[in-house]
């Protein structure tokens, strides 16, 4: 972990492609023990599959686009300016319902997750991934699969 400030200007794109679309990494392991925070661009159609984290907790604030939350037992219709928290041990899915990309600040506490995007960018680049590797990707970093990851062709 680097004990320096973090600056990021809008050329600068650390991070990842998930399918064809950017997720940069904004603050990660590397610069804090505290959280990691990422600027994703959700495809048009994508959804995480429902899962829980046992440690992480996670928030969400919605940029631009539309999306739906199953949050626990409640669905969440977001639209920009639409936040979530969730805490460990809630079961959740996120789902770009639109046509178009939407986009979230996201963060991750306690950091690392950023590991979890770059292994996952590699599995996506080679199309969609088994449903069992995933699951092991995702239970290596405190990711309970409750239903696969879906997207629209």
């Amino acid at each position: 972990m680097s004990a320096a400030p973090v600056i990021r200007r809008p050329e600068q794109n650390n991070g990842v492609m998930l399918r064809g679309y950017p997720m940069t990494f904004l603050v990660t392991g590397e610069d804090t023990r505290h959280t990691s925070m990422f600027d994703w661009t959700i495809p048009p159609g994508f959804a995480t599959g429902l899962h829980v984290h046992r440690v992480q907790e996670e928030t969400f604030y919605l940029l631009d686009g539309e999306c739906a939350w199953h949050v626990g037992d409640e669905v969440i219709h977001a639209r920009p300016g639409t936040f979530l928290f969730i805490p460990p041990g809630v079961p959740h899915n996120i789902t770009n319902v639109s046509e178009s990309p939407a986009r979230v600040l996201m963060t991750v506490s306690p950091p690392g997750h950023e590991r979890y995007f770059e292994e996952l960018a590699q599995l996506a680049a080679r199309g969609a991934p088994d449903p069992n590797v995933l699951a092991d990707l995702r239970g290596r970093y405190d990711t309970d699969q409750l239903s696969t990851l879906t997207t629209r062709s």
